[in-house]
């Protein structure tokens, strides 16, 4: 198999396509050798995540299920670190190669630290049967990204130049100016086009230090020259410096969510001169009914309240009905929807939902999607727990569901009655307009991101009686994460997580692009 190196690796998104791809005898060709992730919580799961690959595809062992089973059953830290040491000593092969591939670390400045990397990857990439080799990932974006930059210009004495988050990226350059692979994937945010650094573009000077790694890395600048042609995956050129034919639109690639970002294919220039081929837009998107749809149903909880109970929470959403703004609202036939919705919410029996909740799986309509996504073996859902909203925030949610359903599109902060606008500073600057942004069924979702660990206002679930935000499931699942990838850490951590990293699907696409131009390159592979 191909290794791969996988640097600020997060979860494992982009680790995850690569090593699902298989070619046509159904063998895997790439293998994830090394993982590099600096959050513990990422790398929990990312370590758990390479146990579950040690085992042949569909030959995980049970025990790996019943830890999943067993760890919604307590909160205890403790007790899940037992849990986990228990399932690790079952199978202690295993568990050993998935700790020395996943490692726990911070990629920066520390030469000791730099020295370990570089003799692990020399190791790795030294064995006699490896004829090609690649890194992937993604340098941390907060410092590109247009919210990151929106909020650093409220820090006083804020400096992008002075943030070393600005340079991350020269950590992967090191480890291409080092290693010499013979082809990488950079991911990172669409913001980092219109970012720039002591006045000059950000994205101009990434792209020319990754074709001449060594000009850039102090200590390789004497070694001998390494060049490398940088492709985007929507079509195929080596010669375009345009930022926007670097943007990979992933709703048209069947990602069930309009996630846009920056993908690079670097390939080394004396390993092969062969134009990759390119993504392959999807005839009809994905979405967002489509891959939450056959989830089991939630409601979401009662915060600031003496009890949680579902009986209390009906009473609580049946009292829109009773305000004034409902009985003079103009259009009536919105308030219908949000009256019948009351009325039907007032009929179902939901819970909260748990870590693991045991559930008949239905399989999606398309063959495909189930293939991907569902593991009858896991025999219910992982990481399916729904929020506390407080009340006012739950009438919002029901009337941003109903319009939704109603309209096709979420409602703006302007076509909120009055009464359910927050009093909040920023309502009037514009920068409130879709604030609480409900998930249209019948479209690809927005961006996920990891604001969504702080509130769900701009996860809204598309259905009015479910009336809450969205689960770490439900994102996973519009992140493409295959249903029994198990996510650690708290709930919080877990959405962070989840917002953080690259769709595995795509990745898988982009595996199969670097697949194929390994094949044209290399006689007989």
């Amino acid at each position: 198999m191909i290794p791969i190196i996988d640097i600020f690796a997060g979860p494992g998104g982009l680790g995850e396509g690569f090593s699902s791809f298989r070619c046509q005898k159904e063998q895997p060709v790439f293998d994830i050798a090394l993982s590099i992730e600096k959050d513990i919580y990422a790398h929990s799961t990312l370590e758990l995540r390479s146990f579950f690959r040690k085992f042949p595809c569909g030959k995980a062992p049970e025990e790996y299920y019943e830890y999943i089973h067993k760890k919604s059953l307590t909160n205890s830290p403790r007790e899940h670190r037992k849990l986990r040491s228990l399932l690790f000593e079952k199978y202690p092969d295993e568990a050993r190669q998935a700790q020395q591939e996943a490692w726990h670390v911070e990629l920066g400045n520390n030469k000791d630290l730099n020295i370990e990397i570089d003799n692990r990857i020399r190791e790795i990439i030294g064995a006699p049967d490896i004829k090609c080799w690649g890194m992937i990932g993604g340098p941390p974006c907060q410092a590109y990204s247009v919210i990151g930059r929106s909020r650093n210009k409220g820090i006083v004495g804020y400096s992008a130049e002075n943030d070393k988050r600005s340079y991350l990226y020269q950590q992967y350059l090191r480890l291409i100016a080092q290693h010499k692979p013979n082809f990488f994937i950079m991911e990172n945010v669409k913001g980092m086009l219109s970012a720039k650094l002591n006045g000059k573009s950000v994205f101009e000077k990434i792209l020319d230090d990754l074709k001449f790694p060594r000009k850039v890395i102090k200590d390789q600048r004497r070694g001998t020259t390494i060049e490398y042609q940088i492709y985007p995956l929507i079509f195929n050129s080596s010669d375009s410096k345009k930022p926007e034919d670097f943007i990979v639109e992933t709703e048209y690639y069947g990602i069930p969510q309009a996630r846009h970002r920056v993908v690079l294919l670097g390939i080394k220039k004396d390993f092969s001169t062969v134009l990759p081929a390119t993504l392959k837009k999807k005839k009809q998107p994905v979405t967002v009914k489509e891959v939450l749809g056959n989830l089991p149903e939630l409601r979401s909880g009662l915060s600031r309240e003496k009890n949680n109970t579902s009986g209390l929470w009906v009473e609580r959403l049946r009292e829109i009905v009773d305000f004034e703004w409902f009985e003079k609202h103009p259009d009536k036939e919105l308030t219908a929807f949000i009256r019948k919705a009351v009325e039907k919410i007032s009929q179902k029996s939901q819970t909260q939902g748990s870590e693991y909740m045991p559930y008949t799986t239905e399989l999606f309509a398309d063959k495909k999607l189930s293939a991907w996504y569902i593991d009858k073996r896991l025999k219910g859902v992982c990481n399916h727990t729904s929020r506390l909203h407080m009340v006012s925030d739950l009438h919002r949610y029901l009337f941003a569901a109903s319009f939704a359903e109603k309209n096709g599109s979420a409602p703006l902060i302007a076509e909120f009655p009055d009464e359910l606008i927050p009093e909040h500073k920023n309502v009037s600057t514009g920068y409130f307009n879709d604030r609480f942004r409900v998930q249209v069924a019948g479209k690809p979702s927005s961006t996920v991101t990891s604001h969504i660990s702080k509130d769900g206002h701009y996860f809204i679930h598309y259905d009015p009686l479910q009336c809450r935000s969205l689960t770490v499931r439900e994102a996973a699942r519009l992140q493409t994460f295959p249903d029994n990838y198990y996510f650690e850490g708290s709930r919080t951590q877990q959405y962070t997580q989840v917002g953080n990293a690259v769709p595995p699907f795509l990745a898988r696409q982009i595996a199969e692009i670097v697949h194929d131009l390994i094949k044209r390159t290399i006689t007989g592979f």
